[in-house]
């Protein structure tokens, strides 16, 4: 009866196009065989690609695995050793010191010292330009080696997120020096040497990848032996992979390893261990400031109000998700400020359409001068999550009178539409913590980004850009916040992002398996922390 129940809920989901992939019951297929097994078999939509540290196609998952930073952050928010054993801060901010391990070596046996600390930074700031985006960046002054386990940074401006950025998944982790090529590492590495607790020892592209434990490693040593990367870019072949028992693992966050729907009937069925973490990044709408149409603060406060969050939340993404009121939750630091709400109300909305001169006609849309109040939204064709979302966006504003167009394209498509601003909305995510909120809007900023190309019609976006600016590199607290508030205050005002929720990254896995967690990342995957239980 199970099987057959659970058939039935899968049929009911894909009839209403709201689930992706066909989800089976479980089948037992261990044995006394499990009792030694080592290998975690995780499953990706996505090819790990090339891991180099200092670039940013490979996955950060992968990278995390093999690359570490000086510093980490704990799942408090705190920073903590990891090649660095400690650390001093000048009394102005400018100096940093840290003191490194002297134990630790490259998987390529090159020593890890001062001197490759040093040449792993010159390597990121070599290249400038593509790394911008991050202020850190910006700030770094010059970089000096000590003595041969002490390596000091010196900054511009003191800058507060410094230890923050540091322990970001890219740039500034540590790949061999050996693995350079002249010197440099922005033309690619001959090489994946890194100092984590595992090397990647196989990849087919698009294929897989097997990721092995480093032996060597200079503390506690991950637990299982190796790491699958299995790339199934089709949700419904992973989730039929899940229930015969080939893979372990599926875990991901914003609905690209799996959607909502997905995930509640796995849990229905309950012969899946699923867990979700907090809340880390805000899901929201791009509305383009310097568009024809949206280029009009009413039009897009219009929007804001056609929206119907509360049943996206429910419908597309099974209440698993808290509604966003505001563009980054008001946990996040210096986010707690008095900012423009707006409620989802149709009359509100109308009205505003009709002050910006929008008049309803007979064929149910809104016409000005002839010219037809119409709309396109683009998002990943590889996430139908997103899909969904702008379907009911697209119910929504037809509701008021608002035609939206809804396209799908390919990923790089959709990041080229970043890059020039050709869109009217465009789907967006946070960064999440810990990036959020300094790394998050120090890229609004920079032109190759969605948000600056969202933003660049905007009155005051120098105002914004030079805000966002001192605010990175303010000493004083208290001032701090005060920029932060006028900074969202001014966002919200200005109607450029239209909340939807605030994301969580979610696990589905065998039961076996043990020790699954998730990290103040949701790009990164604790596999060193996974293990199977023995079967005695």
């Amino acid at each position: 009866m199970k099987v057959k129940r659970l058939r039935k809920v899968v049929a009911l989901a894909l009839s209403a196009m709201l689930c992706i992939g066909a989800v089976g019951c479980g089948k037992d297929v261990s044995s006394s065989a499990d009792a030694a097994k080592t290998e975690i078999v995780y499953a990706s939509t996505k090819d790990i690609m090339d891991i180099n540290p200092h670039l940013y196609t490979g996955e950060m998952a992968a990278q995390n695995m093999v690359f570490e930073s000086l510093v980490t952050i704990n799942n408090d928010g705190e920073i903590e050793s990891c090649l660095a054993t400690s650390w001093e801060i000048s009394e102005d901010g400018l100096e940093y010191t840290f003191k490194l391990r002297e134990d630790v070596t490259f998987t390529d046996e090159e020593k890890f010292n001062a001197d490759a600390v040093k040449q792993n930074f010159d390597a990121v700031l070599s290249n400038f330009d593509r790394h911008a985006w991050l202020e850190l960046v910006n700030q770094i002054d010059k970089t000096e080696v000590v003595d041969e386990y002490t390596f000091k940074m010196t900054l511009k401006k003191a800058y507060y997120p410094s230890l923050t950025e540091l322990a970001l998944t890219r740039p500034f982790r540590m790949i061999s020096p050996k693995c350079f090529i002249d010197g440099e590492t922005k033309n690619g590495v001959n090489g994946y040497a890194g100092t984590g607790r595992f090397v990647l020892s196989e990849h087919e592209d698009d294929q897989y990848a097997v990721f092995t434990r480093n032996d060597n490693y200079w503390g506690d040593k991950a637990k299982v032996e190796s790491v699958k990367w299995t790339v199934m870019p089709d949700t419904e072949t992973m989730l039929l992979a899940l229930e015969n028992g080939e893979i372990d693992l599926i875990y991901g966050a914003d609905g690209d390893q799996i959607n909502a729907d997905s995930y509640k009937n796995l849990i229905e069925t309950g012969e899946y261990e699923t867990a979700q973490s907090n809340p880390t990044a805000a899901r929201a709408i791009l509305l383009n400031s310097a568009s024809d149409i949206t280029k009009d603060v009413k039009v897009r406060k219009a929007l804001q109000h056609a929206a119907d969050n509360s049943s996206i939340v429910e419908g597309v993404l099974n209440g698993l998700e808290k509604e966003a009121d505001t563009l980054l939750p008001t946990t996040t630091p210096y986010c707690d400020v008095e900012q423009e709400i707006y409620d989802y109300n149709k009359d509100k909305a109308a009205k505003l359409l009709e002050e910006a001169g929008w008049k309803l006609e007979s064929d149910g849309y809104r016409h000005k001068d002839g010219k037809l109040l119409e709309l396109d939204f683009y998002y990943n064709s590889d996430n139908a999550q997103e899909g969904t979302i702008s379907e009911y966006l697209q119910g929504n504003f037809k509701e008021v009178g608002v035609k939206l167009n809804v396209t799908g394209e390919e990923t790089q498509s959709v990041k080229d539409r970043q890059k020039s601003g050709d869109f009217d909305l465009l789907y967006s995510l946070s960064w999440g913590t810990p990036y959020d909120p300094q790394s998050y809007i120090s890229s609004w900023r920079q032109p190759a980004h969605g948000d600056y190309q969202a933003q660049v019609g905007l009155d005051k976006k120098a105002w914004l850009d030079q805000t966002i600016t001192d605010v990175l590199v303010e000493v004083s607290d208290e001032k701090r916040a005060r920029m932060y508030e006028e900074i969202f205050s001014y966002i919200a005002d200005q109607a450029v992002y239209l909340p939807i929720s605030y994301s969580t990254t979610k696990a589905v896995y065998s039961s076996k398996l043990k020790g699954v967690e998730f990290l103040p990342s949701q790009y990164e995957i604790p596999f060193e922390k996974m293990y199977f239980e023995e079967i005695k």
